[in-house]
């Protein structure tokens, strides 16, 4: 058989559920997955196999209107991802349908999606009746020309193995692009520092998402097998610290104990990891932090 192997975005707006069917695809946990908007910072590569064919998913930051710096180079991350893959899946909420976010991202597509085949994946489709998919499944064929649209449910599973099986019979033929055992080309600094800010998070709600990093600073492998994982976590505000360490520290134990078993699991050894929080006013503007995230400070210029 003739192996194949190509690139394959995945874009859309915040939420969308990007991160959840990489995931899916991969059948590891390689992209943060959170219920909040705007969590995914860099094009995390999970790396999937299906039959004689290697897909490689692009999972890109969704597109939204840019605010800041942060939210500037994220949007450039997303369209740079598209525009470097073989294939580009846009991803839609189907409770949610044609809003203006999706407007402009099909815009967007009509130069980007020149010369490569775009799909359109219909998610959460167990939040509306078969009449309202049908019509929005209609409705968005007409706006743009894609060569196939998916109903799914990245969450559940439902309607991914199709997708799946498609995207292997369309990806370019050629030597498969990582090696077998490879899930996600991503160093596993960046992966260790990603689950820890999802814990963040999750455990933070609304009170500092987007105001904080986590980088990884030190990783040492043990002789028993072990290693040894210090991770700073960047806020803005010596108040911002407060939230995070918690009363008596108790906040901060809680997020490095879930986020120390979910590396466990992950990589099957033990992990020691130790957490110190700074306060960096102004880490949004340092080219630094914007590399340790796979993020180009330029891309956020105005």
């Amino acid at each position: 058989m003739t192996k194949r192997a190509g690139f394959v975005a995945l874009i859309g707006e915040p939420n969308a559920g990007k991160s959840t069917l990489t995931n899916q695809m991969v059948g590891a946990k390689v992209s943060i997955v959170t219920h909040k908007v705007q969590t995914t910072r860099a094009r995390i590569r999970g790396v999937a196999l299906q039959g004689d064919s290697q897909l490689v998913f692009v999972d890109t930051p969704g597109l939204f209107r840019p605010r800041r710096r942060l939210d500037r180079a994220m949007v450039a991350a997303a369209w740079g991802g598209a525009a470097d893959a073989d294939i580009i899946v846009l991803m839609i909420e189907a409770h949610r349908g044609v809003t203006s976010g999706v407007e402009s991202i099909l815009d967007g597509l009509q130069e980007i999606g020149k010369g490569r085949k775009v799909a359109l994946a219909i998610n959460k489709i167990d939040r509306v009746k078969s009449e309202v998919l049908l019509a929005l499944s209609k409705d968005l064929n007409d706006r743009y020309d894609f060569v196939e649209t998916f109903m799914i449910s990245a969450e559940k599973g439902h309607g991914c193995d199709h997708l799946k099986t498609w995207l292997a019979g369309v990806v370019p033929e050629g030597p498969w692009l990582y090696p077998e055992d490879q899930i996600a080309d991503v160093p596993m600094r960046m992966i260790a520092a990603e689950v820890t800010r999802e814990k963040l998070t999750l455990r933070l709600h609304q009170e500092l998402p987007y105001q904080m990093t986590v980088e990884t600073e030190n990783w040492e492998e043990r002789e028993d097998g072990s290693a040894r994982v210090d991770q700073t976590i960047y806020v803005m505000r010596d108040g911002h610290k407060g939230i995070v360490l918690g009363n008596k520290g108790e906040t901060i134990k809680a997020m490095s104990k879930a986020a120390r078993e979910e590396l466990e699991d992950f990589m099957g050894r033990r992990i020691h990891l130790f957490l110190q929080v700074k306060v960096r006013p102004n880490w949004l503007e340092e080219k630094e932090r914007y590399s340790e995230m796979g993020l180009d400070f330029k891309d956020g210029n105005t």
